[in-house]
C-alpha cells in the first residue's frame, strides 16, 4: 500500500458568539484544514489541523510522503518532522499520523484506539469551558462574573457536564476568581473548578489570585504565568496544581520543565505532542515523574475529536475531564452532523479508523464560508470592540 495524492481543503464553522482570549478574540467562526491521504488501494485517511490555512504548509510536504506506505509510520515522521528544520512543525505531522492511523484502522477492520493498545473506557468525560462572550446567543456581552457562572450553571443542566474551565486573563484578575467563587456556591463542592490565563499574569498577580482561590479546592490553576520559570515560581507559592499546555509543549522542553518543578499535570495536545502515538509518549513520561495528564482542546471538529477520543480512552491515568471547544460549534462537517454529550460525556466512535466520514455537503458549505469570512489568524489578536488594544504580557 501507498500513498499516491494528499487533498487539503479549509473549512469554518459559525459559532454561537465570539469567544474572548488573552491575546484576542476568536471572531464568531472556528476555521480548520481538512487533509485527506489517498492510496493506490482507493483507501482516504482522514486528518485536521488548526493554525490558519495550512493547505500550502501541507501541500510543500506532499513529495516526502508520495509513495510511502501509511504503516510505516516511524520513516514518513522522521521525513515530516526531524529531517528538514525549517519546515519542521509537529502540527502538520500530527495531521499526517492522524490520517494514517485512520487508513491503518480502516485496512484492519479496527478502531484506532486499538491501535493505541486499546480502550479501557468507551466514553470520554468533557468540562463546561466557560470564554468571556461577545454577542451572546441571548444578545449582548458578558461582562460580570455573573454570567459567566449563570452559563457555566446551564452547560451543567444542557451536556451534564461536572468540570469547568474559565479562559481568564481577558478581565480583571479579582473578577475572574469570583467566576470560580460564584461556580462553588452555585454547583457545590464536587464540581471540578479550574482556571486558565495563558500565562498573561504575571508571577505577583498568579500568586495572589491562586492563594484567593485555594479554599475552593481548584482541580488545578494552567499555566499561571509566563514560561517554566513563571510557572515553576507560582507553583512554590501556592497549594494548587499547576497544568499546563503552554510550557512545556513538546518534548524538547519536558525535561527542563521537570527538573524546575514546573509543572503537575501536563495538557495532551495532539498537534504540540506529535500525534496520538506521541501524545502515548509523553504519558509514558509523565508516568515516570508521577505527573498528571488531561486533554487539552484546540477548537478542533469532528476528525480530531475523534482522535482525541481514541487517544485519551487507551490512557489509564487521564482521569480528568477533557478540555472541548466543542460545545460552541453551531454544525460539523462529518456524517451526522455534530457528537452528542450524554451525561457530561463523548462517546468514543466505534467504527474502524477515526470512526467518523466527511459530509460532503458539508464540507461544500463551510468552504463557501470559508471563502466569505477569511483567514482570521491575521487578525486574531486583535479585539473588534477596542481597536487599538493590544496583548501585554505579565501586564495584570
Amino acid at each position: 500500500m501507498k500513498i499516491i495524492d494528499i487533498r487539503t481543503r479549509c473549512v469554518a464553522i459559525p459559532l454561537t458568539a465570539q469567544l474572548r482570549h488573552n491575546t484576542g478574540v476568536h471572531p464568531g467562526y472556528f476555521l480548520r484544514t481538512i487533509l485527506e491521504l489517498i492510496t493506490d488501494e482507493g483507501i482516504v485517511g482522514l486528518g485536521e489541523v488548526g493554525g490558519g490555512d495550512q493547505r500550502g504548509a501541507l501541500q510543500k510536504l506532499k513529495p516526502r510522503i508520495i509513495g510511502m506506505d501509511p504503516f510505516h509510520l516511524e520513516t514518513i515522521k522522521l521525513k515530516v518532522l526531524r529531517s528538514i528544520y525549517y519546515m519542521s512543525n509537529a502540527r502538520l505531522y500530527a495531521a499526517i499520523e492522524m490520517a494514517c492511523l485512520d487508513i491503518q484502522g480502516k485496512v484492519l477492520g479496527r478502531p484506532l484506539s486499538d491501535l493505541l493498545g486499546g480502550s479501557i473506557r468507551k466514553e470520554i468525560p468533557m468540562i463546561a469551558y466557560l470564554f468571556w462572550r461577545y454577542d451572546r446567543p441571548e444578545g449582548g456581552d458578558d461582562t460580570r462574573a455573573e454570567d459567566l457562572a449563570d452559563l457555566c450553571e446551564q452547560l451543567h443542566e444542557e451536556l451534564g457536564v461536572t468540570s469547568m474551565k474559565l479562559k481568564a486573563g481577558v478581565e480583571s484578575p479579582r473578577e475572574e476568581a469570583r467566576v470560580l467563587e460564584l461556580c462553588r456556591e452555585k454547583l457545590g463542592d464536587n464540581f471540578g473548578l479550574r482556571i486558565d490565563p495563558n500565562g498573561v499574569w504575571s508571577v505577583p498577580t498568579a500568586v495572589q489570585i491562586g492563594r484567593r482561590l485555594e479554599e475552593l479546592n481548584p482541580e488545578y490553576f494552567e499555566d499561571p504565568a509566563w514560561g517554566l520559570e513563571g510557572n515553576a515560581a507560582v507553583r512554590k507559592q501556592v497549594r494548587i496544581p499547576i497544568a499546563t499546555n503552554m510550557y512545556p509543549n513538546k518534548f524538547d522542553d519536558l525535561g527542563p520543565a521537570i527538573r524546575l518543578g514546573a509543572v503537575d499535570i501536563v495538557l495532551t495536545d495532539i498537534h504540540y505532542w506529535e500525534g496520538p502515538r506521541g501524545v502515548k509518549d509523553l504519558c509514558a513520561v509523565c508516568n515516570t515523574f508521577n505527573l498528571g495528564v488531561a486533554m487539552h482542546s484546540g477548537a478542533e471538529f469532528g476528525i480530531e475529536l475523534a482522535a482525541m477520543l481514541h487517544t485519551a480512552s487507551t490512557i489509564p491515568t487521564m482521569t480528568f475531564a477533557g478540555d472541548a471547544h466543542y460545545h460552541y460549534l453551531t454544525d460539523d462537517i462529518i456524517q451526522g452532523g455534530l457528537m452528542k454529550y450524554q451525561n457530561g460525556c463523548i462517546k468514543v466512535p466505534t467504527g474502524p479508523g477515526l470512526g467518523v466520514a466527511l459530509d460532503e455537503e458539508k464540507m461544500a458549505k463551510y468552504e463557501r464560508y470559508y471563502e466569505q469570512k477569511g483567514d482570521y489568524y491575521a487578525r486574531f489578536h486583535a479585539d473588534p470592540r477596542r481597536p487599538d488594544w493590544f496583548p501585554v504580557v505579565g501586564g495584570l
